[in-house]
């Protein structure tokens, strides 16, 4: 689950970080009125759930009232398009309006679990900003990347480590420390999976600032923090994820045209290359999960149909705990109930295989059964080269 700007840095407060004096408006009106109660200059930021917002326009600096109003105007009636939201872009309903700061230095820094070595991640650089996707390209070496054993936790050896790395002063040095152990804690008690604070800025007054924040909590562990959990804000999810989401099917919407039906995740990558190597693109990742019933079947074929950019469908269940009878009762249901127009291929294997084929083929309705993989993939190629 992805928080706000604003969110973030209210969660990095209470942990001691410190943060810009600022608020949240949804109007010209009340974001000029928090801009008169801040002192000019302030930053007018656009809160999407996305990164790259200051390339796109989405963040401006105002020197006075006038500035203010057009930089309000212009941020809160546009759809930033980044990197991040694609062509579609995402509108922008609320900004933050925060107290300007004189910027002395930059840096750049985050924390993550790292699967691949099961510790957490400290990345930092003394380049941070808009930039630092080039610094990562171009200058790697500019990049520390310390790893931290999460049983022993962050040790003092590891921010004296970061701070030679970033090359800090001995008085940044100093407040360096509480810092990184502040926003250490910040990750493991509120099991996050990215802090990302870029950037870092050290001002004129000798002070460090999280001028700008990012933060993704685990949302599996929703359970146990019920005041995050009450943070969420869906208004820039997708709305067909929305939909999955309610009836707990896992859905990511991608720019193809055939639209995918699996249960578990490694088949669902195995069913997206297979679509590619077809020679098409997946419409989507759609895994309805191992205990699926045919109710949620239903409703994940609701959702495929509903995408307008799906030419085709292909069904790939292996039938375990989700029987293929009750899969294919759940197609049957779903085709009946939403006058399907497009070719559905539906390869099933497993638990009742040969009940599930026979429910298919009874049903009247023009679903073409795939034996295996081999001709799932052929029948998929042949309706690429007509889509």
């Amino acid at each position: 689950m992805k928080l706000h700007e604003y969110q973030a840095k209210e969660l990095f407060a209470c942990h001691g970080l410190p943060v810009p004096g600022g608020e949240t408006a949804e109007t010209v009106a009340e974001g000029l009125a928090v801009a008169e109660r801040l002192g000019y200059p302030v930053a007018i930021k656009a809160q999407v759930h996305a990164g790259g917002r200051g390339k796109a326009g989405g963040v401006r600096l105002a020197r006075n009232r006038a500035e203010a109003g057009e930089a309000l105007e212009a941020i809160l009636n546009m759809t930033l398009r980044t990197a991040q939201t694609g062509e579609q872009g995402l509108p922008v309903r609320q900004v933050l309006v925060e107290k300007g700061v004189a910027i002395r230095q930059e840096f750049y820094l985050s924390i993550l679990p790292d699967r691949a070595s099961g510790t957490m991640l400290i990345i930092g650089s003394g380049e941070g900003g808009m930039n630092i996707e080039e610094v990562a390209a171009r200058t790697p070496e500019r990049i520390a990347r310390i790893h931290v054993d999460p049983l022993a936790g962050l040790q003092p050896f590891h921010v004296r480590r970061l701070a030679f790395e970033l090359a800090l002063s001995d008085v940044q040095e100093r407040s360096f420390f509480d810092l990184m152990t502040g926003l250490y804690r910040a990750v493991t008690e509120n099991d996050l999976l990215l802090a990302e604070i870029n950037p870092l800025v050290f001002t004129a007054d000798d002070t460090f600032l999280l001028l700008d924040a990012k933060a993704e909590i685990d949302s599996s562990s929703l359970f146990r923090h019920r005041d995050l959990a009450a943070l969420r804000d869906d208004t820039d999810r997708d709305p067909l994820e929305r939909k999955a989401a309610r009836y707990n099917l896992n859905y990511i919407r991608l720019d193809g045209n055939i639209g995918t039906m699996v249960n578990g995740a490694g088949l669902a990558m195995a069913t997206m290359d297979l679509i590619k190597r077809a020679g098409a693109a997946p419409a989507n990742f759609l895994d309805v999960g191992g205990g699926a019933n045919a109710v949620m079947i239903r409703h994940g074929f609701g959702i495929l149909l509903a995408d307008p950019r799906v030419r085709a469908i292909l069904i790939n269940i292996f039938g375990g705990i989700l029987r293929c009878d009750v899969l294919a009762r759940g197609v049957v249901e779903a085709a009946r109930a939403t006058a399907v127009n497009i070719p559905v291929v539906v390869r099933m294997e497993g638990t009742n295989v040969e009940e599930g084929r026979r429910i298919l083929a009874d049903s009247g309705l023009e679903l073409i059964n795939a034996v295996d993989i081999r001709d799932a993939a052929a029948k998929i190629a042949a309706m690429a080269g007509r889509l």
